[in-house]
């Protein structure tokens, strides 16, 4: 039994990371770029300074799928470099200097995204922005950018660049989800560096999660995303295509219908292949899914328990089973060979100082072969941003540190510090040598394949 005060009777030793891994590198202001080249498109994903205490890793696993998407869409004659900052290769290329950029914003690089674009635009290359943070925060995202993509870019972006061409960009192309699924191209795989990602198989079978939860980003304003399906045999073709052993979906969440998720693996169990996805612990609902999963390839499941307390559940507004009922659950995909990655957010109402000590033991207890977790984080214009604006607990407006592993509004039961202090407990508890060991799958012909994933992936 872990004591409730362990994570708070010494300060957590910060642990030492790479300086290349929190600083973004330097754009000179005195450079001089080449002339613009025309018809020529740079997509730029741009970097974030990573959490010493989570995995260090986590970014290079697989691509983005936004730019690769976009790329897919690129008309003639249109030729498209991608480059993500977050592979450590240095600064966004510049010679030849791009007649057209295209940047993703996401909240916690949203500065990094305005420093490269207005960087860009200083030396006359259009900048569009598109990405979660331009939906919900667009005026401030106008102030950087030529033209804003809000809502679906892969419908945008062939219209933004004819528009580019006839000399009549506009300011702000907006488009909904309500498009057959089915009609958007396979990602541009192509434009990605092969060699820097664990596998470029990052594929996409359906869009939305029948949960709103009131802290996910699903719940931004404006955001209508209805749960979309694409064909089966279209990702199964695409898995095929790329030519690699493992896939990482990257849906929100995969078992949103289980009878669509049931096709998939039809279609996926003659690859014999193996791969990865996000699912909600419902999936378990239906003991016949679990096995056709495993059959299928599924080796490992992301899995969004949020909490192990009921209340802090049901004032999220999440769809889930009792808490009580997850060790069942976990046992079930573990008699499947399927390994489970459990993400847990810390700093609910309804959490209390003694929240990180049981959630660790609950962890451990049940073999969870990984754990990630979150401060609760009110991203704008979600329903929990305007629930903590509201009641005047938002410390402030820094979108940097609204990352999740900062404590950015004022808990109930705890202090901010203690937030944080129990979250970095937490992290090096579960990744410590003692830890791994304790949660060792039961089957020891598992057990090497699981030590390498943890010291790999966690360490």
């Amino acid at each position: 039994m872990i004591d409730a005060q362990e994570p708070f009777l010494q300060p957590i030793r910060k642990r030492w990371i790479p300086v290349e891994m929190t600083v973004a590198p330097s754009l000179n202001a005195e450079q001089v770029a080449g002339p613009i080249e025309p018809y020529y498109a740079l997509l730029i994903n741009p970097f974030y300074p990573k959490d010493s205490n989570a995995s260090f890793g986590k970014h290079v696993l697989t691509p983005t799928l936004a730019l690769t998407s976009f790329a897919a869409t690129t008309p003639e004659p249109w030729r498209v470099d991608y480059w993500d900052e977050n592979l450590l290769h240095g600064r966004p290329p510049f010679r030849p200097f791009p007649q057209v950029v295209g940047i993703t914003v996401h909240l916690t690089f949203a500065r990094r995204a305005f420093e490269l674009a207005d960087w860009y635009r200083a030396r006359g290359a259009k900048v569009i922005l598109g990405g979660l943070h331009v939906l919900s925060c667009p005026d401030e995202c106008a102030l950087h950018a030529d033209a804003l993509a809000l809502g679906d870019g892969v419908q945008l972006w062939p219209r933004i660049l004819g528009d580019i061409e006839a000399g009549s960009l506009g300011s702000r192309y907006a488009a909904n989800y309500d498009n057959n699924y089915c009609d958007d191209p396979a990602p541009r795989r192509s434009i990605l560096p092969r060699r820097s990602f664990l596998t470029t198989t990052s594929l996409i079978a359906t869009r939305g999660c029948h949960n709103r939860c009131g802290f996910c980003y699903l719940a931004t304003e404006g955001l209508r995303m209805p749960y979309r399906m694409r064909h089966p045999t279209q990702v199964a073709g695409e898995f095929a295509a790329d030519d690699q052993p493992y896939a990482v979906f990257v849906d929100n969440n995969l078992g949103s219908r289980k009878d669509y998720l049931h096709t998939l693996c039809r279609a996926l169990r003659p690859l014999k292949k193996i791969w990865s996805a996000a699912v909600s612990i419902d999936v378990t609902d239906d003991p016949t899914l679990i096995r056709n999963m495993a059959l299928a390839g599924c080796t490992g499941v992301f899995i969004g328990f949020e909490s192990l307390s009921d209340d802090n559940l049901a004032e999220a507004r999440k769809k889930t089973p009792k808490t009580a009922d997850y060790a069942r659950r976990v046992r079930m995909l573990h008699d499947c060979g399927i390994q489970v990655n459990g993400s847990f957010v810390l700093g609910f109402d309804h959490d209390t100082r003694d929240t990180f000590a049981r959630t660790a033991e609950w962890i451990e207890e049940n073999r969870l072969e990984c754990a990630t977790f979150h401060i609760l984080t009110p991203y704008p214009a979600t329903p929990l941003f305007h629930q903590m604006e509201a009641q005047g607990r938002l410390l402030h407006r820094d979108w940097t540190l609204y990352d999740t592993a900062h404590a950015v509004f004022r808990p109930k039961h705890m202090s901010p510090e203690e937030l944080e202090q129990g979250y970095a407990w937490i992290y090096q508890r579960l990744f410590s040598h003692t830890s791994i060991w304790r949660r060792r799958p039961e089957d020891w012909r598992a057990v090497p394949l699981y030590l390498g994933m943890s010291y790999l992936y966690k360490r």
